[in-house]
């Protein structure tokens, strides 16, 4: 979806899981802007107001956001670095090229269950006798509007070899 505000929640759009559970994307340079959350034990303290800066450079721009992609890459227990996905350069923003095959799997729940979904996750990754180069969690929407839809969709994101 290349909307970034959806009427319904006032907020996030609803995620759509098909295409994105248990499946392969082959990506050649594609565009995302990069950004830093701070974090308190990976509990992020300034994400909303990252997002909204992020999402207001991506208006400036007359940019959307495809698919309503964003990437976070925890890290450390103090700082994840957020990846929008863009599709066009943004003037004043890191604009960052990522490539490779990635696997993706979907899960719902509280986002306590992150550690479960990522044991999981490797079990996944192994089965398909790949290797995890670098992982992402991709939060498919708000906590505010998770409540809105009923669910809390998650996509864990791995680039393979």
């Amino acid at each position: 979806m290349d909307k970034m505000v959806n009427n319904s929640s006032g907020c996030c759009p609803p995620f759509n899981p098909d295409g994105w559970d248990g499946t392969e994307h082959l990506w050649q340079d594609k565009l995302f802007i990069k950004d830093r959350v701070w974090c308190f034990l990976h509990i992020p303290l300034n994400f909303g107001k990252v997002i909204t800066r992020l999402m207001g450079l991506v208006q400036k721009a007359g940019g959307t956001i495809p698919d309503n992609i964003w990437l976070s890459d925890h890290t450390s227990k103090w700082s994840m670095d957020i990846y929008l996905a863009v599709n066009k350069e943004i003037p004043g923003a890191e604009n960052v090229r990522l490539s490779g095959k990635f696997l993706t799997k979907v899960y719902e729940g509280p986002y306590k269950n992150t550690g479960m979904w990522c044991e999981d996750f490797k079990k996944f990754i192994a089965s398909r006798r790949q290797e995890i180069k670098k992982l992402y969690m991709w939060y498919t929407t708000c906590p505010k509007c998770a409540k809105f839809y009923g669910k809390n969709y998650v996509v864990v994101v791995a680039r393979t070899n």
